[in-house]
Order: C-alpha cells, then sequence, then structure tokens
C-alpha cells in the first residue's frame, strides 16, 4: 500500500530519509523538503514518485544515471551537496564532540577525474566497460561520464579492445586509467595471462592510441613516454595503480592546506607519503623525511626530487606505520607533520603525536569518522584544532575528504 511522506534529511549515504510510524525511512533520489509517495517494508521505500519537488531538484547530467552506481546526487544542485557534505564531517565531529572553523567547501568540477578504476567484460560481439549498478554486480556499459576526464573517456575504445584480450566471457578484469603529463597510464588487474602475440598486440595498441604506459597484471608491458605527475617543482614517475588523488583540484586544496599549516617549519615528517604528493611541495621550505610502506613509491620520489630545481633535502623511509608508529625520540628532531593515512587512519601513530612536542600537524582523510577519531585523541594530547577544509573530490558520491590544522596548545 503506497503511503505519503515528507523527506526530512539525506543518509550519509544520499538517500531521502522520512519519519513514518515513528521509524525512519530511506527514500532513494528523494531530496529534504520533498513530499513524495511510495511502497514501505523493512525501512526502504520503493516505486518512489515525488508530488511536491523542492527548487534543488534539477535534471541530472548523464543517461546513466540510477542504472550506474557511481553516481546518487545527481538530481540535486551544488549549493545542496556541498551543505550536504559539509554537513556529514559536522555530524561526526558532533559525535566526537569536537568544536573547530570550517572552512569553505572546496569543490572539483566536472571532468576533472584524472584516475579511474573500471570493470570490463567481454560480450558476445564487442566488451563493456563500466561501472557497476548500485548494490549489484550488473555492469553498466559507459556511453558517458561526466565526472571522467575526456582524456580517459577518449580510451574506451581501446579498453574495449583490451577487454577482448583479457577475459572471459564469465569473468571480469579490472582496468585503472591514469591521466599523466604524457597520456594515459593504463593498469590492467585480474586478468588471464598473456600469449607473446597478445603482448605484441597490446604494446601496439598502447603506441596507436597514445598511451605513456600499459602494465598487465602488476607487470609493465610497455612504457611510450614517461607518465609523469607533477608534484610542486617535481615530476615524478609514480609505480603504476599506485594511489593519486582523484583530481588536480582536490590535490592543490590539500596541499595548499598543509603548506599553510606547516609554513615556517624547519624538519617537516611526510607519514604515508606515497610518491611525494606532499613531501615535494613542501621541499620548496622545509627538509622533509618521507615515510611510506611500498619502496617503489618512494624510489618514485627520490627520483623525481633529485631531478627538481630549488628545493631543500629530502630522505626517505620504508616502513609500516601501522605495526611500527614512530616513536617519541623519533619525533624530536621535527617540528611539523603531515599525515596522509588510508581509510584506517592512523590510531596508534596519533598517539605517539599526541604525546609529542611537534608544533604543527596538518591530517589529511578521506573518511570523517576515523579522521574525528584521531583529531580527538590529538586534542586531549593537548593539541587545537584550529580550523578543517572540507574537500569534494568525487562530485554526486558520499565520498569526501578532509584537511585540518592543529597546533600544540600545552606549554
Amino acid at each position: 500500500m503506497s503511503e505519503k511522506f515528507k523527506i526530512e534529511r539525506l543518509s550519509w549515504q544520499g538517500d531521502g530519509v522520512a519519519t513514518v510510524r515513528n521509524e525512519d525511512v530511506f527514500v532513494p533520489y528523494a531530496l529534504p523538503g520533498e513530499v513524495a509517495t511510495g511502497d514501505i517494508a523493512n525501512g526502504v521505500c520503493t516505486d518512489v514518485r515525488i508530488l511536491e519537488p523542492v527548487p534543488a531538484r534539477i535534471k541530472p547530467v548523464c543517461r546513466h544515471f540510477k542504472k550506474c552506481g557511481g553516481c546518487i546526487l545527481q538530481h540535486a544542485n551544488d549549493t545542496l551537496l556541498a551543505d550536504w557534505k559539509t554537513q556529514l564531517v559536522q555530524d561526526t565531529f558532533a559525535l566526537n564532540y569536537i568544536e573547530t572553523t570550517f572552512r569553505p567547501i572546496q569543490v572539483s568540477p566536472p571532468g576533472s577525474r584524472r584516475r579511474a578504476v573500471f570493470s570490463a567484460r567481454r560480450t558476445k560481439k564487442s566488451a563493456e566497460i563500466g561501472f557497476h549498478k548500485r548494490n549489484s554486480d550488473i555492469l553498466i556499459d559507459l556511453l558517458e561520464c561526466p565526472l571522467i576526464h575526456p582524456q580517459i573517456m577518449q580510451g574506451f575504445d581501446a579498453f574495449r579492445e583490451i577487454a577482448k584480450l583479457g577475459c572471459s566471457r564469465k569473468t571480469e578484469i579490472r582496468i585503472g586509467a591514469t591521466v599523466s603529463e604524457n597520456g594515459l597510464d593504463v593498469d590492467i588487474t585480474e586478468a588471464k595471462d598473456l600469449e607473446p602475440k597478445q603482448t605484441e598486440a597490446l604494446a601496439h595498441l598502447a603506441a596507436a592510441n597514445g598511451f605513456a604506459r600499459i602494465s598487465w597484471n602488476n607487470e609493465v608491458l610497455a612504457q611510450l613516454k614517461p607518465p609523469t605527475q607533477k608534484f610542486g617543482p617535481a615530476h615524478v614517475i609514480p609505480p603504476a595503480g599506485s594511489f593519486l588523488q582523484a583530481t588536480p583540484q582536490g590535490e592543490q586544496a590539500l596541499v595548499a592546506a598543509s603548506l599553510e599549516t606547516l609554513s615556517g617549519c624547519k624538519r617537516v615528517l611526510d607519514l604515508f607519503s606515497g610518491s611525494g604528493t606532499f613531501a615535494l611541495p613542501l621541499s620548496q621550505h622545509s627538509e622533509v623525511h618521507a615515510i611510506e610502506f611500498v619502496p617503489e613509491m618512494l624510489a618514485a620520489l627520490t627520483t623525481g626530487w633529485r631531478q627538481a630545481v630549488g628545493t631543500k633535502d629530502v630522505t626517505t623511509e620504508t616502513r609500516d606505520l601501522f605495526y611500527r608508529p614512530l616513536l617519541l625520540d623519533e619525533l624530536k628532531a621535527f617540528d611539523g607533520v603531515v599525515i596522509d593515512p588510508p581509510r584506517a587512519g592512523a590510531l596508534e601513530q596519533t598517539k605517539v603525536l599526541a604525546q609529542s612536542d611537534i608544533k604543527k600537524i596538518s591530517i589529511i582523510s578521506c573518511h570523517p569518522a576515523t579522521f574525528a577519531r584521531d583529531a580527538k585523541t590529538l586534542i586531549n594530547g593537548g593539541y587545537t584544532m584550529d580550523w578543517v577544509q572540507v574537500v569534494d573530490q568525487f562530485r554526486w558520491s558520499s565520498h569526501v575528504e578532509l584537511v585540518g590544522q592543529f597546533t600544540l596548545a600545552r606549554d
């Protein structure tokens, strides 16, 4: 039986939420303030019909919206999206009794996503490339994507040829594509082993499509040009498939915030440094010691630094900070720290930082909950959280990133 209700808010996953018979009901693709009807079962509404839309509702820009699971909020305008993502972080902080100043959110524009990983599979006559339907293993064959950098979309014909070589009708492969300074850096994983003729065909395919590099199951098949990324003054060749901030605009916002926090620091630690996203820009003003678990990333960082001009000393250390966090005596030589851990955060390392005399700390995170947990640890240790900057590199999704400034308040 269809029921009528009003949407009160958005959930953490972007669904509308209404209260029906004193229970929360999740309403897909509905916005706060809208009046809707639908069939309710087990807290979820189906067959939704919007009776009274709000002005914030707009026409989705992609033909695949509601089919592809990549976007959940293309029907909301930019103001609503920005307010919602900021509110996600504010609510998380409130749960942890954290108060701070929020700077205006920084949002990456459409078409700026420079790195994406697609699923691919063969069909009877061709191949499908795209993302899976929300909460499903159904693959949506993309004909367009307003999120993705146009250079990646231009590679889709070549990706289909790659899929024909790499998978059967019953399996999927993963095709990672990254925009580099010299063309696409293409990384194929979960694919079947290649025969010599197929390897040769892939190399020719890469050359014909202007790819900088193509890798297969973690092995570089061909590097026609250096697939460099610019980090501050350096041009770096990250290992195939390694982490890179999703958009250049998002990276710039995070780096700028960290540079501001660590301004004036003489010796800086970069923890979970990757290939130098933060270390190399920081090296223009400070000596930097970069720590990362993957030695290939550190090798790329070092090579880029040696070829750069106008930098201070950069040293590196291969270390698993989850199992071997830096100890207090190891922190004494530094007056600033930038830390960009995975989604799990860095609780053990943060516990040590909270006891240290480090003057300034910049924390970057892609997970508000673990950021708040680690931030609370620093605050309880005598640090002040001066401000936080929310950064949206994943438009129309529930993903959010943030960077915060911490300064030592105790004597």
